[in-house]
């Protein structure tokens, strides 16, 4: 006997093409659908509305096909409260427990519905009363989250769930909201609307990546900056340095290797060995990031090595000399580390997951493994430009999840300098 379930779509549903893609999930699924109701926004900024009655075999069927379609934006047109289950242990989540996408959400709690607070992909959502902040009240009697006497809900990640955390399981009482694609798009951020493609002019496309940022600073908003050790290998370290300097970048998200070689640029000259103007390999270059390392560890750390004067240029002293924070995430390769690498891991992801719920805008800067990292705590709603020479960097991170990526495929060692130009011009 089919059972079937009605579902509702509403914004810029063609554009974005979350229709289409109802559709193909539903048929893919093996499922049936019916448009019950069909409005189309006849403007460039008018939103449409479908219903679609969508149908099944069996309850485990439709139920699968309900899960994707929501992670697709698509809500029960008959909403209910959420489901909620304890966890039977720490970082032990429910049987059938609601994963996030990095979409803005809402769960239904006591017939209303209240925002998830720090939405990223791949999390538990836990949703606490006022009964529950009582009970987590500090020592000194003071609640740690000040949210009156309404419920609120928020992300956790696995390892981070205790035990006694009221889970959201089900789909029931979810509502998730991707970002419109409206047809016309305007303003500095307009251009955000595509993939990745190397046709695009590298010129008009880095002119509006900076227009994107002076507007994001006149809002009073943070630029964080995921850069790769290929941007000091490629000679764009002072033009990084002179925008940390200039207030242009809020925060860094780094590895091991970029601390390294922009530390190693001002000891020795050289970036893995390699003299970054000449072109050529010093005698012994090979071995300058590992007495970089070495005498970065001597002088007690970055910050210490730049206030008794042993350093005195480039990315990392700009950050210091002007409070811009830093997060060096270390991985299993690394040489060192330099003091100020968090090798824990998930110590480590606490820190980006910080900066990047922090982030109003993102610029990852030739580096995969870090961009995807990050882009894993971003939220759909955080504007993202990916700059690589390999196409495949964009194209791996939005396989991930983060579809508001926008990728440029040039050279970095040609972008970060066009970049600083446009900026500093801007300025003038």
């Amino acid at each position: 006997m089919a059972v079937s379930r009605t579902v509702e779509l509403d914004g810029h549903i063609i554009d974005s093409g979350m229709m289409e893609t109802s559709f193909r999930t539903i048929m893919e699924m093996g499922g049936s659908f019916e448009v019950e109701e069909f409005q189309i926004g006849r403007s460039k900024t008018e939103e449409s509305y479908a219903r679609l009655l969508v149908e099944a075999d069996d309850e485990d069927t439709l139920q699968s096909i309900i899960h994707e379609l929501h992670q697709n934006g698509a809500n029960p047109a008959d909403p209910t409260d959420a489901t909620l289950e304890p966890a039977p242990a720490d970082q032990v989540v429910p049987k059938g427990f609601y994963s996030t996408t990095n979409h803005p959400t809402e769960i239904r709690v006591d017939g209303e519905w209240i925002d998830v607070e720090n939405i990223e992909m791949d999390c538990a959502v836990v949703v606490e009363d006022s009964e529950a902040r009582s009970a987590s009240e500090d020592s000194s009697g003071q609640s740690p989250r000040e949210h009156g006497d309404n419920p609120r809900a928020y992300t956790k990640v696995l390892n981070a769930v205790e035990e006694g955390d009221l889970i959201v399981t089900g789909s029931a009482g979810i509502r998730v909201n991707p970002p419109d694609r409206p047809r016309d798009s305007e303003g500095a951020f307009g251009f955000m609307q595509g993939g990745v493609s190397s046709e695009r002019p590298s010129e008009s496309t880095i002119r509006k990546i900076a227009g994107a940022i002076e507007e994001t600073k006149r809002e009073d908003g943070d630029v964080l900056a995921v850069c790769g050790p290929a941007l000091i290998h490629s000679g764009a370290r002072e033009d990084l340095a002179a925008l940390v300097r200039e207030g242009y970048i809020d925060m860094l998200s780094i590895g091991n290797g970029f601390a390294v070689h922009d530390l190693e640029r001002d000891l020795y000259g050289t970036s893995l060995g390699m003299d970054t103007e000449e072109l050529d390999h010093p005698r012994k270059g090979h071995k300058h990031h590992i007495y970089t390392i070495s005498e970065i560890i001597r002088a007690g750390g970055i910050e210490e090595a730049i206030e008794e004067g042993l350093v005195e240029s480039g990315v990392m002293y700009e950050c210091v000399r002007n409070d811009v924070p830093y997060v060096i995430a270390g991985s299993i390769r690394d040489d060192g580390p330099l003091p100020e690498t968090i090798t824990d891991a998930i110590e480590a992801q606490n820190a980006i997951r910080e900066q990047a719920h922090r982030a109003d805008f993102v610029m990852m800067l030739s580096t995969l493994l870090h961009s995807v990292a990050v882009g894993n705590c971003l939220p759909s709603t955080t504007r993202t430009v990916c700059v690589d020479i390999n196409p495949a960097t964009v194209t791996q991170l939005v396989d991930r999840g983060s579809a508001q990526a926008v990728g440029m495929v040039t050279d970095i060692g040609t972008f970060v300098p066009i970049l600083a130009e446009h900026l500093f011009d801007e300025r003038e």
